[in-house]
C-alpha cells in the first residue's frame, strides 16, 4: 500500500460537557454491541471509514482485533436510524489516564443530518459516566473535513499535532 503524509491532531476534554443533546429524529437510538464479532465490527468500520481511507482495523490480524473489541473495557456502540445501522463509536477504557474515543463516525448516507453531533455527545456522556480524568481522541486530515471543527465546538482542545505516514489503499488515491 502507498504511504502519504497526514497531519494528526490529538484532542482532549478534561471536564464533561454541560448539556445533553436530544436525538434529532425520533427513529434514532444508540445501542451497545456486546462482544461484537470481527466480521460485524469490520462491517461497521468499512461503513464509516471506506471513503476516509480507514485501513488499520482491516489489515489488523483477526485475533488481535477480536482481543481489542471484545475486551471488557472496550465498548462498541451502534447508532441505528430507522432500525438500520448508520454509524458507530468505540470507547476504549483500558488506560487509566482517560477514555479514548477510538473510532467514531457515520455511514455516508447519514452525514449532514445532525446525527454525528448527536452520536458524539452521546458517546461523551457515556464516557464521562465512568468518571475519567479526561476523554480524548485523535483525527487526521484524511477524516471528514468537519471532524476537527466539530470536536473543537464540542469542547475538545488540541494538545498535540504530528505528521505521520499513513498507509492508504491504492484504490482510494
Amino acid at each position: 500500500m502507498p504511504v502519504i503524509k497526514t497531519k494528526t491532531t490529538y484532542l482532549e476534554m478534561r471536564t464533561p460537557p454541560e448539556y445533553k443533546m436530544a436525538p434529532p429524529r425520533t427513529d434514532i437510538e444508540v445501542l451497545q454491541v456486546e462482544n461484537p464479532s470481527v466480521e460485524e465490527y469490520r462491517r461497521l468500520y468499512r461503513g464509516v471509514g471506506s471513503d476516509l481511507h480507514w485501513v488499520d482495523r482491516l489489515i489488523m490480524p483477526e485475533e488481535e482485533l477480536r482481543e481489542i473489541i471484545q475486551h471488557d473495557r472496550v465498548d462498541v456502540y451502534v447508532l441505528y436510524a430507522d432500525g438500520k445501522p448508520g454509524g458507530y463509536g468505540e470507547l476504549d477504557r483500558r488506560e487509566n489516564d482517560g477514555i479514548e474515543i477510538a473510532y467514531f463516525g457515520l455511514f455516508p448516507s447519514l452525514v449532514g443530518q445532525g446525527l454525528g453531533k448527536y452520536l458524539l455527545h452521546w458517546l461523551l456522556n457515556t464516557a464521562w459516566s465512568h468518571d475519567p480524568p479526561r476523554v480524548w481522541l485523535h483525527t487526521c486530515d484524511l477524516d471528514h473535513p468537519a471532524a476537527l471543527p466539530n470536536y473543537i465546538k464540542c469542547g475538545f482542545e488540541a494538545y498535540k499535532e504530528e505528521m505521520i505516514d499513513q498507509w492508504v489503499p491504492e484504490t482510494t488515491l
